[in-house]
């Protein structure tokens, strides 16, 4: 039986925007037209908080008016906030009629937030010897947290996490819960708007807390620091305590905790339904009953169930029945899933559900074993090795599972010669076209298995490639999947390495027991999710792009990524040399026009030059702190008026460009390969777009001559070889022409002319070999700003016109092109209808705020719905290319070897002798990718770098 004398208070809003994006994807929108979701969102999680905990005591805390005291200690608290979405604007009415029907107090104070109100109330409630439990994600509230005022955190993708004294110095890494603040008024908030102090973050303030204990310590002993950490410190020790302040939630609130008033009542259960009968709340109606329901009603459903307000609310948990996680979950599966089962309200873990995990011991044991998977047609295995990099790791194991529940565990010998003899048994598995393979993240396991010289054949279903088809906007990793479909905590890596660090263990270091537990566990759960997504994929009509585009792509770049691009890392050192004088050339160049040395990267210093001594501006912008902003765009505007503006904003560039890829990319040379070896990343970008990582090549800047210079850097293999660029050719103006079935743009595409000279000569109405230089610069600038929504006012400052130029300007191109401005309007009203819009493949973008009421809002998810189909088509057009070409080399069994793709454009590493064949079949692949009504035109170019190439 639980402790009598306990409390939950619940964070509102926290709480109501959580339910409200969790159905951004896909709003519930009643009959009315009322859109529903941050309701039912809330009242799901208030549901699932009572059928879990059953408490005696409870109490919805809401903000009203804000933090006066707060806004009266910094104008600018939460004044970055974005306007509160109209859809929890209407809910909140709603949402107080339901707690009042269900007799839940609400508890609130004009001129107080709910961060205050819980703080006072868990304060009064733990002196009368309650124990409370702060229903929130906040972290903020890890500062109330006592022996008795805990934090019950709901975790993403289902479940909730409570956080004691112990957790919270855990995650804080502190000594006291009340440290918490000063973490806080170290790091800022940028969602509140507290500054905190310029350039420490979470790791620095962690740091500064176990070295001086407080903020005022940390002021009290700025000697102790170095360099520019200490200037700015130094310079903004009123800020930090300012901030301190703003971080620290009030125990003083008006409001009194009264006992009696917070028990958990018996609801109205009538008038309970009701409100969710006007508000078409079926499934809502049928939890709820389920809720404040005995074991002998549970089965009720809304029409059966009149008695059911008769019946004990005090039932126990082992008689309550949850409608479970995948039905209901605030953060993941979507709600709408009839054909979700109902599972106890319990997270579920290797503890509490029943399985056989098993070791295979070497000799006859392990040949039995592959006798019996050699006989299943689907397999799903997990490699457990030394390590995250696939390059250097080594297998300490396999885990394989073919029925739910069961599983094996292969362990592999350190000694390489024996696991490659064991390696070499399971070859004929790894080898079979005929047996399907399943994997989470399977690209990872076969770069592993690639080291021992075995290929993946056969049929593969990556669950992580599935669910990023199915929900592109969620996390992919395991445990999110694991928890948010299958109800389901796997057990963590780190119970079992630990953390990251010096004292972590590798996984060879684990007894085999727990390897076992821990791998065949991560089978077994993928296993299960491959059930779960198999249908999803074809509800969410993406089973065509995950069988012919996602997984074939699965493999080109595993082997992309293997064979990694050579590097000159002398030229980069020397390239750094130059840098370095470059940088101090443009730092006496300041410092003249300045009158005065300064610290060039601080924010603050530079404004006070800038528009303090030097006076540029009459009425500088300002941030949100106070100080003046010296932000990109802000100089960019003054760079054309100022020398010093365009020195600085040069000082900038060439100072990122060294940190982040001269001297960082001879670090991440791979020592066994010689080789830098990206990894490309399918489920990160809504659009399709591939991105990459470690290092990132995608990023490296090409507008600047220096910028550019970074590429001449990636070289052949060797002299035997050339480097190779194909670049498909305004492929995305080619996309948006095809699609709008613009006939002046596609005759101008198909006659081969220059399309902004074309543009220019249209919508100028000048011969085309009059258009001036000028004139096709500003038709370019709209060709592409038409992709991207342009305005008026960002047309202006792109070009030497001026605003009402830039209007008719943009005026004449929609009159010149009628079909393209159909098209854009087309697109914004499909998605306003159905919530998304796709590429030519099928592949979908949802826009949450589409129908918003907020125009800025509004708008910005117009232009993804006229942008995101024309990017990410380019994105799945160049994806096939890839998929092609990779077979036909892997067929024609060249030399030559794709390496990079960067958006729109291949690199290959080329065998000299087969260098016009390589240009044949590049060329013709990928300008026949895709048949649009614009033919694709690619560049080929050849070089002794990446430069040369491009």
């Amino acid at each position: 039986m639980p402790d009598q004398k306990r409390l939950f208070l619940v964070d509102a809003y926290a709480l109501i925007f959580r339910g409200y994006y969790a159905f951004i994807k896909n709003p519930r929108i009643n009959s009315k037209g009322e859109d529903t979701s941050a309701i039912m969102g809330f009242m799901n999680s208030l549901l699932d908080v009572i059928k879990r905990e059953r408490p005696d005591h409870l109490a919805v805390c809401f903000d009203k008016g804000g933090s006066a005291d707060r806004v009266e200690m910094y104008e600018a608290y939460k004044a970055n906030r974005d306007e509160t979405p109209e859809g929890i604007k209407t809910a909140v009415p709603h949402i107080y009629n339901i707690l009042k029907a269900m007799h839940i107090p609400i508890m609130v104070k004009e001129g107080y937030e709910a961060d205050d109100v819980i703080g006072t109330l868990s304060r009064q409630a733990e002196k009368e010897g309650y124990k409370t439990y702060m229903v929130t994600p906040d972290k903020d509230f890890a500062q109330l947290v006592t022996e008795n005022i805990f934090m019950y955190r709901p975790v993403f993708g289902g479940g909730y996490e409570t956080w004691g004294i112990p957790e919270v110095q855990k995650k804080f890494e502190i000594e006291d819960p009340l440290q918490v603040i000063d973490f806080l008024g170290m790091m800022g908030d940028s969602s509140d708007n507290i500054p905190g102090l310029p350039g420490v973050g979470e790791k620095t303030a962690k740091k500064f807390l176990a070295q001086f204990g407080s903020m005022e310590g940390l002021l009290a002993n700025t000697d102790q620091l170095k360099g520019k950490m200490k200037e700015k410190v130094e310079a903004n020790g009123e800020l930090g305590l300012l901030s301190k302040k703003l971080a620290t939630i009030m125990l003083d609130v008006p409001v009194e905790f009264n006992a009696k008033d917070f028990e958990l009542d018996h609801p109205d259960i009538e008038k309970v339904k009701d409100i969710f009968q006007e508000l078409e709340f079926r499934r809502l109606t049928d939890n709820f009953l389920k809720t404040f329901a005995t074991e002998s009603t549970t089965d009720s459903t809304p029409e059966t169930s009149g008695t059911t307000e008769q019946k004990d609310i005090k039932a126990t948990p082992k008689e309550i029945k949850s409608a479970g996680a995948g039905q209901f979950s605030l953060f993941g599966a979507d709600p709408s899933n009839e054909a979700e089962t109902v599972s106890e309200y319990t997270r579920k873990t290797a503890d509490t559900s029943p399985h056989f995990y098993q070791s295979v011991a070497s000799g006859m044991a392990t040949k039995l074993f592959i006798k019996n998977l050699m006989n299943q047609s689907s397999v799903c295995f997990d490699t457990e090795t030394t390590g995250i990099n696939p390059i250097t790791a080594e297998l300490v194991g396999i885990a394989f599972s073919w029925e739910i529940g069961k599983g094996f565990y292969l362990p592999f010998p350190e000694d390489k010669n024996k696991a490659q003899e064991l390696i070499e048994l399971l070859r004929p598995f790894f080898e079979n076209e005929h047996i399907e393979k399943t994997g989470q993240n399977l690209k990872y396991d076969i770069k592993v298995l690639a080291k021992y010289n075995i290929e993946v054949k056969g049929k593969l279903f990556d669950t992580m490639l599935a669910h990023y088809l199915i929900n592109p906007d969620m996390r992919h990793n395991m445990d999110v999947l694991a928890e948010t479909y299958l109800n389901y905590t796997p057990i963590s890596i780190e119970t079992l390495i630990g953390k990251k660090g010096k004292n972590q263990l590798s996984m060879r270091e684990v007894p085999l027991d727990k390897q076992t537990e821990y791998a065949v566990e991560d089978a077994d759960i993928t296993l299960q999710l491959k059930a779960h997504f198999q249908n999803e994929l074809n509800q969410a009509s993406t089973q065509k792009l995950f069988d012919e585009i996602e997984i074939p792509l699965l493999r080109v770049l595993a082997a992309m990524e293997l064979e990694g691009i050579n590097l000159d890392k002398a030229f980069l050192n020397s390239l750094s040399e130059e840098l370095d004088r470059d940088i101090k050339t443009l730092e006496s160049k300041i410092y003249t026009e300045a009158g005065e040395e300064f610290n060039i990267a601080s924010p603050k210093q530079l404004g006070v030059i800038l528009f303090e001594k030097l006076k540029l501006v009459d009425k500088p912008k300002k941030t949100k702190s106070g100080q003046y902003s010296t932000a990109e765009d802000v100089l960019s505007y003054l760079a054309k008026d100022h020398e010093i503006i365009q020195n600085i904003l040069d000082f900038r560039g060439l100072s990122k460009l060294k940190s982040t890829y001269v001297d960082a990319l001879p670090v991440q040379v791979e020592d066994t390969t010689g080789r830098v070896h990206t990894d490309y990343m399918q489920t990160v970008a809504a659009t399709g777009r591939l991105s990459s990582n470690n290092p990132n090549l995608q990023n490296i800047p090409i507008r600047t001559e220096r910028g550019r210079q970074v590429r001449k850097a990636f070289i052949p293999r060797h002299e035997d070889y050339t480097l190779l660029a194909a670049d498909y050719s305004q492929i995305e103006l080619r996309i948006i022409a095809a699609l709008s079935k613009e006939e002046t743009m596609i005759s101008a595409f198909k006659n081969g002319e220059d399309i902004h000279a074309s543009t220019a000569s249209k919508v100028f109405n000048v011969p085309i070999e009059e258009v001036t230089r000028e004139q096709r610069s500003n038709a370019k600038t709209v060709n592409f700003g038409i992709i991207y929504g342009v305005s008026a006012f960002g047309l202006s400052n792109q070009t030497n016109l001026s605003r009402a130029e830039s209007k008719a300007l943009i005026d004449t191109y929609y009159a010149t092109y009628p079909k393209l401005r159909n098209y854009i309007s087309d697109q914004v009203d499909f998605a306003r209808d159905h919530g998304y819009v796709q590429t030519v493949l099928g592949r979908r973008r949802y826009l949450k705020d589409i129908n918003s009421r907020n125009a800025v809002v509004r708008g910005a998810a117009e232009r993804n719905a006229v942008n995101a189909p024309i990017q990410g088509s380019a994105a799945d057009i160049i994806k096939i290319a890839m998929i092609n070409i990779h077979q036909k080399l892997n067929e024609g069994n060249f030399k030559t070897k794709m390496l990079l793709q960067v958006h729109d454009e291949l690199v290959f590493d080329t065998y000299k002798p087969e260098l016009e064949t390589i240009k044949a079949l590049v060329k013709t692949e990928m300008e026949n990718a895709y048949k649009l009504d614009v033919p694709l035109d690619v560049d080929l170019d050849i070089g002794d770098n990446w430069l040369e190439a491009h």
